[in-house]
């Protein structure tokens, strides 16, 4: 599904851990580096198609995860001239998305990039918030830094709740002490 400006509607998924980091994949047999992302089918909303590309490409379930936020509107990116395929029609000049921040609820041994026919990643690592925007392949850098300014405020601010909650509890419980 190719909009009438050549934009392919795709879901962008930033997983992050309770310590604020996110979930940086490896695509299969290359050394390129990226979030996890896939296009919007034409018969599901952007919320369908982040659970059925996070079970595609990761392994996970909505179970799993928990969403924070996600991008007000669509972000563009055009793809290189050389990766356009002109004799596809229409004709796909890049990508428009809807970016999901994810908080993940399972353990990390529940991620698992090879669990279809065909993976898109072979490896996985978590990794600094802000790491991605020095790694991504160039076309995608301006796509990813305004996700990442836009969703930030959302997960450090509910990150700095949970570690008051995670304070507040371990004060109230009773303390053993020793001799």
């Amino acid at each position: 599904m190719i909009d009438s400006d050549g934009f392919r509607p795709n879901v962008g998924i930033i997983l992050a851990n309770h310590r604020g980091e996110v979930l940086w994949a490896r695509r299969v047999g290359q050394d390129a580096w990226q979030f996890p992302q896939g296009g919007i089918k034409h018969d599901e909303s952007p919320e369908e198609a982040l659970y059925r590309e996070l079970g595609e490409e990761i392994g996970l379930v909505a179970s799993d995860v928990e969403i924070i936020s996600c991008t007000r509107g669509w972000l563009r990116y055009r793809l290189p001239r050389r990766m356009v395929r002109h004799n596809s029609h229409p004709v796909c000049v890049g990508q428009k998305q809807k970016w999901f921040l994810l908080r993940m609820l399972s353990p990390d041994a529940r991620v698992c990039v090879d669990g279809t026919d065909s993976p898109e990643f072979d490896g996985w690592q978590w990794v600094s918030y802000w790491y991605p925007l020095g790694q991504v392949v160039s076309f995608k850098r301006e796509v990813y830094r305004r996700a990442l300014r836009e969703l930030a405020p959302r997960l450090f601010h509910d990150m700095e709740q949970w570690h008051r909650r995670e304070q507040n509890r371990r004060a109230r419980e009773p303390q053993t002490v020793t001799d």
